[in-house]
């Protein structure tokens, strides 16, 4: 990958999506650049980077798209890109409000985070169907 498009990937995810607190890249020279890292900087958001070559660097991703192929991928035949992108997009939002997790006591991943964030901005209930649900701010 080259650092342009890594810088363009997290700016249009910051934009279209929401900013995370952490990025945790792995060593390669794009995500160790001055100009990727100040960007994360730029953003207040928190660069975590384990030693060149620490096997911790990436398990959790690495987990996640070994979950991703084992219960999507590998199940269909994709026919064309944009369907592959379709349920792909589809699977991502199951897996984070409609699958739980085992180590998350089978809460969904997207109840862990944004209660938590919830009770870290102090919320009223009836606020987090706008924390969960972006699309119900159209309504």
């Amino acid at each position: 990958m080259h650092l342009d498009f890594c810088v363009e990937a997290v700016r249009e995810a910051i934009t279209k999506y929401c900013k995370h607190e952490i990025v945790k890249p792995d060593q390669g020279t794009q995500f160790t650049s001055l100009e990727f890292t100040e960007m994360l900087k730029g953003h207040d958001i928190q660069i975590s980077m384990d030693g060149k070559g620490c096997w911790r660097d990436n398990v959790v991703i690495e987990r996640f798209w070994r979950t991703v192929k084992y219960e999507e991928v590998y199940l269909r035949a994709y026919e064309t890109t944009s369907e592959a992108r379709k349920y792909l997009h589809e699977y991502s939002a199951f897996y984070n409000t409609g699958r739980g997790h085992q180590a998350l006591e089978y809460k969904t991943s997207g109840e862990v985070y944004f209660i938590n964030k919830v009770r870290h901005w102090s919320l009223n209930p009836q606020d987090w169907i706008f924390i969960i649900n972006p699309r119900k701010l159209s309504d």
